[in-house]
């Protein structure tokens, strides 16, 4: 009878887990999510840190942006490998995520970071504007994070997450434009962990294609993990440039995975898995361009750019016609006066006449 009854017990545990949303963060057994009862407005109540300083993403405006001559150009190491290495990529209930080796890191900065994961975040199929940080109040299509660790004063990843200077992340703006083979190199393999806690090995490629072309053009600042619990601990570059991925590779992005296991009654789409931007009051975003705003970027379209243009134009051919109306109008005048006048020929005397 005990047996019997610990064994309905195991079972209605089991059903209960069961039926939750989406997977629990590994550090204290709560659950989240980005909508719903555990989505992001209630983070703050089970990690704090996520109410409080130093919030990512942001948005990256005119009024905050500062040019920084100290801002070198990163160099990418070790992210060239070879295919006959192999990356595991994973559905872990919050995303699409792409374990690195520890022989990639980045220099440039004032510590060496080892590179530990990378993984993405996007909208859904009607609204496909998933980026986490927008320039100028602009979304982008979705979002690729490529995670470092400080290794220089941390043992691994985990250690450093809540640590002063333990993070670099590299965030990278992806539209919609032409086909990418690179990002290809993960997208023809989404169907292989449509589900949470699914995985596969994959042909090693070099991560460096991932980034934008001109990656010295970025924005820096500090802030903070976008996802629970939110440590205030991520050094962020934000490439300036994005990269593109057909509509087709977008789609399969949006529509391939589940934030639910494989057995789950009642499968729920992995999709719109981007937090809002964050309050950046009183900071400052450092970039290594000298042309802070981007007119395009920051949500002005091509017409808007073309009609400004053409008004200038249009400005000064009135002020032209003006001027010349005017100028002949004097001309005119001047004229008309001469017109008016009675030249009379001069009479000689007699005296002058022989002289």
């Amino acid at each position: 009878m005990q047996h019997r009854s610990l064994h309905a017990a195991t079972v209605l545990l089991l059903v209960i887990l069961k039926e939750q949303p989406c997977s629990p963060a590994p550090l204290n057994g709560s659950k989240w999510t980005y909508v719903g009862p555990d989505g992001e407005e209630s983070w703050s109540k089970k990690y704090p840190s996520c109410g409080g300083l130093l919030q990512s993403p942001i948005d990256l405006h005119s009024d905050i942006l500062q040019y920084d001559a100290r801002l070198t150009p990163l160099e990418f190491q070790g992210y060239n490998v070879s295919a006959d290495e192999r990356f595991t990529l994973t559905n872990n209930g919050h995303s699409v995520k792409l374990n690195l080796i520890p022989d990639m890191y980045i220099q440039g900065l004032q510590s060496r970071y080892r590179a530990t994961q990378l993984h993405l975040h996007w909208g859904n199929q009607n609204n496909p504007h998933g980026s986490e940080h927008t320039i100028g109040g602009r979304h982008f299509a979705a979002e690729l994070h490529i995670v470092h660790y400080n290794s220089d004063l941390y043992p691994d990843a985990s250690t450093a997450s809540n640590k002063s200077e333990g993070l670099a992340v590299l965030a990278v703006l992806i539209e919609m434009g032409s086909f990418n083979p690179s990002y290809d190199k993960i997208f023809s393999h989404l169907q292989d962990v449509k589900y949470k806690g699914q995985e596969v090995l994959i042909p090693g490629f070099n991560i460096e294609e991932l980034i934008p072309e001109r990656p010295e053009e970025y924005y820096r600042y500090r802030g903070s993990l976008t996802t629970p619990p939110c440590h205030p601990t991520v050094l962020w570059t934000v490439f300036r440039n994005p990269v593109h991925i057909s509509q087709e590779q977008l789609l399969a992005l949006e529509t391939a995975l589940y934030c639910t296991h494989v057995s789950d009654p009642s499968p729920r789409e992995m999709v719109n898995n981007f937090r809002q931007v964050q309050k950046f009051d009183e900071r400052l975003v450092y970039v290594s361009f000298r042309q802070v705003q981007d007119l395009t970027y920051a949500g002005l379209s091509m017409g808007v750019i073309l009609s400004v243009a053409l008004a200038g134009i249009v400005g000064i051919c009135v002020v032209l016609g003006v001027s010349i109306w005017l100028f002949r109008r004097k001309k005119s005048k001047k004229g008309d006066s001469n017109k008016g006048v009675i030249y009379k020929p001069a009479i000689k005397t007699e005296t002058e006449a022989h002289a």
